[in-house]
């Protein structure tokens, strides 16, 4: 299965379940999937078995010409985005220039649309770098994923490069001291004939210890709800999400659930 690509570097705006109505930037290729994980949910598809070493990221300039006529044509619409937005064909992270980019988001942001949230939704896997652990820091909403409580459930979800330990990961979100937004898909299902479910009591416990850990200022909860490379995932009914939201809920942490 191919997946949904993005074929422009600032698209949108979209309604966004989450974030309102969201204008997108995708720093990756706009021809392939390039991200750091191969979710067994992510809508883009398959990561390619061999990534190109030179993938064609859009430059630091053209992002930001990009974007700035975007905005310049909301505006003259009245057409206001509630969210900047980070997103697109993989890990927008991987992009080498993430930090200037990000720095020149904030300076179009606040020009044309200063109540608009510069966003980001990342997997968390190059948080250990300083200068993107620094620049995601500068955001409005720094959203990171966190699917498992157990690292056999981060790779059958996840299926990290080999050279991303869960552990690394989890230590690596405790160091935003609670600046961080955690996001969270739970599914059931199965793949190459392993059980993957991360709803049972014992992985919701353990991924729970982990959130008191992190301390986020927002848990952010969600099932699946288009279509996923692997075919037989189950989208989690609302009344079970929401009995794991109370218990982070009764934890101490704000918590919220998407259908």
């Amino acid at each position: 299965m191919a997946g949904f690509l993005f074929h422009e570097v600032v698209f949108g705006p979209v309604r966004s379940r989450r974030l309102g109505l969201s204008l997108g930037i995708n720093l990756l290729p706009l021809d392939i999937k390039y991200c750091s994980f191969n979710c067994i949910y992510c809508e883009c598809g398959w990561t390619p078995r061999n990534l190109p070493h030179h993938p064609g990221f859009p430059s630091r300039e053209e992002v930001g010409t990009f974007l700035e006529l975007r905005l310049q044509q909301l505006v003259a619409e009245n057409h206001m985005p509630d969210a900047l937005t980070y997103a697109g064909n993989g890990e927008p992270t991987l992009h080498p220039e993430f930090a200037g980019i990000v720095d020149d988001t904030m300076v179009l942001r606040d020009k044309y649309v200063p109540d608009a949230k510069v966003t980001v939704l990342s997997n968390a896997s190059r948080i250990h770098i300083p200068t993107v652990f620094q620049a995601l820091g500068k955001l409005d909403n720094n959203i990171l994923k966190l699917d498992a409580g157990s690292e056999k459930m981060f790779t059958l979800i996840n299926n990290p490069e080999d050279t991303i330990s869960f552990p690394s990961l989890i230590e690596g979100l405790k160091k935003f001291r609670g600046d961080v937004i955690i996001q969270s898909m739970f599914l059931r299902g199965t793949y190459n004939g392993e059980l993957i479910d991360n709803t049972t009591t014992l992985e919701v416990d353990e991924w729970l210890q982990h959130l008191k850990e992190i301390n986020p200022k927002m848990v952010m909860i969600y099932p699946i709800a288009r279509t996923t490379p692997v075919h037989n995932l189950e989208k989690i009914p609302f009344t079970e999400l929401s009995a794991i939201a109370e218990k982070v809920r009764n934890s101490g942490l704000n918590v919220k659930v998407y259908e």
